[in-house]
C-alpha cells in the first residue's frame, strides 16, 4: 500500500490517496539506470550535424598559382582545408545512432524510481477541475501554488486528449508533461516530483502496475 499526497481544488490537504501497490520493490541495479539514460540520450539525438567535404563547396578546383617560381607555398585547389572558407576534413556527417535495452531492464528501473520516489513522499494528486473544459493557466497556477509545487520542477502526468489540462500546464517553465504512456528514467528523475489529477487516479495505477 502507497500514499499519495492528496489537495482539494482549494489546496488544502485531505486525506492521502491509497495505491494498491501489489508487488515489491526490486533490487536496485545502478549499472540498468546508467544504461537506461544513455540509451534515452543517445536515441533523442537527431544526427543531423554535418559539415562540407572538399566535393561539397561550390568553389573552383583549379590551381591557384603555377607550381613553381611564385615564392609562394604550393597550392593545389581553392578548397583545401587550410584555406579561408575551405572544406572540413574528418568532420561529422549526418548518421543515426540507436541504441535499446530490454523491456526486464526498463522494468527494474522503473520500479526503483517509483519505490525511491514514493521514500521521498514525491508523488501528488490534486483535484483540479476546468471550468466547462476551457483550459485555465491561472486555475493550474492557483492548483500548484496552494500544494506547494509552483516553484519546484514537477512532472505532470496527462491522459492523451486532456487539451484542457495540457494547455493550462505547459506554460510553467518547470512543469513538464508526460502522457501515461510515455514515462522515461530521465524525466522521471530529472523532477522535484510527480503530479496528476484525481480524476486520472486509474490511469497513474494501470502505469505503475507495468512496472512490476
Amino acid at each position: 500500500m502507497a500514499d499519495v499526497c492528496f489537495y482539494d481544488a482549494l489546496g488544502k490537504r485531505q486525506d492521502d490517496v491509497h495505491l494498491d501497490v501489489s508487488f515489491d520493490k526490486k533490487e536496485e541495479n545502478s549499472r540498468a539506470f546508467a544504461c537506461a539514460i544513455r540509451v534515452l540520450r543517445q536515441n533523442w539525438r537527431q544526427g543531423t550535424v554535418g559539415c562540407k567535404t572538399r566535393k561539397d563547396l561550390a568553389f573552383s578546383n583549379r590551381k591557384p598559382w603555377k607550381q613553381k617560381g611564385t615564392g609562394r607555398a604550393r597550392a593545389g585547389s581553392l578548397r583545401s582545408p587550410l584555406w579561408r572558407k575551405g572544406a572540413v576534413l574528418f568532420g561529422p556527417q549526418p548518421r543515426t545512432r540507436t541504441l535499446s535495452m530490454t523491456d526486464k531492464q526498463k522494468k527494474v528501473v522503473f520500479n526503483n524510481i517509483l519505490f525511491a520516489t514514493l521514500e521521498k513522499k514525491a508523488i501528488h494528486c490534486i483535484d483540479c477541475n476546468f471550468v466547462d473544459t476551457k483550459p485555465s493557466t491561472k486555475v493550474a497556477g492557483q492548483a500548484l501554488k496552494n500544494a506547494g509545487l509552483l516553484n519546484k520542477k514537477v512532472v505532470v502526468f496527462l491522459p492523451f486528449g486532456d487539451t484542457a489540462s495540457f494547455m493550462s500546464f505547459r506554460n510553467f517553465p518547470n512543469v513538464s508533461i508526460l502522457l501515461f504512456d510515455q514515462p522515461n528514467a530521465f524525466d522521471l528523475t530529472n523532477c522535484d516530483g510527480w503530479l496528476f489529477l484525481k480524476k486520472d487516479t486509474d490511469l497513474f495505477k494501470e502505469m505503475i502496475e507495468k512496472w512490476n
